[in-house]
């Protein structure tokens, strides 16, 4: 082989090598934004997964808090249900304007302004009058209904009555139904119902 085609065939592989590594090169360049992308879908699925999880556990934690705070108003409500009858319901006609002002205490808004009409132009004038006396006792109570900050309870009451007509003691059973709203760390009564 002659010199010169000896330099043309090294030309032409000097020539193919460099295109070889161009290309390799350019390969190379191809393929490292395919896995750039790759792992940005994947940290874009990761992360959508995480916040998905992230708002599942805090669902079912706030549903978790608020079945508990329903329980408590369950047990609660109740308990202060009964404490409000036996109040709205016992008096001693000599004290008739104290304790069920302070019973009054008890109630919200609107259902206190409704009582304490009652009680000043019907009860205590009845009871001073009769000269009577109520014990009213809470004998079981459930719950009707309950959310976190609202109930309705059903009581049983037993109310044991004294008068200047009848010295004799005379007991009645009665149901109430009481629709208690919690203020604060209170539950009032919003409404007292005879069924």
């Amino acid at each position: 082989m002659s010199e010169e085609a000896d330099k043309s065939v090294n030309g032409d592989e000097a020539a193919a090598a460099a295109h070889v590594g161009a290309v390799d090169l350019s390969v190379t360049e191809a393929v490292a934004p395919k896995g750039d992308s790759r792992t940005r879908v994947l940290a874009v699925v990761v992360g959508i997964l995480v916040l998905a999880l992230a708002i599942g556990v805090g669902l079912l934690l706030k549903g978790y808090l608020t079945d508990r705070a329903t329980e408590q108003a369950r047990t609660d409500a109740v308990a202060a249900a009964s404490d409000q009858a036996a109040k709205m319901l016992s008096y001693n006609y000599n004290e008739v304007d104290q304790q069920l002002a302070a019973a009054a205490d008890g109630l919200t808004g609107d259902f206190r302004d409704e009582y304490t009409k009652l009680v000043e132009g019907t009860i205590a004038p009845g009871a001073k009058e009769k000269k009577l006396t109520v014990q009213a006792t809470v004998q079981a109570g459930s719950i009707v209904s309950a959310t976190p900050d609202d109930a309705v309870v059903l009581l049983f009451v037993n109310q044991v009555t004294t008068s200047s007509d009848v010295p004799d003691a005379a007991t009645t059973g009665s149901r109430v139904r009481m629709e208690m709203h919690k203020d604060g760390d209170r539950w009032l009564t919003g409404r007292l119902t005879p069924v």
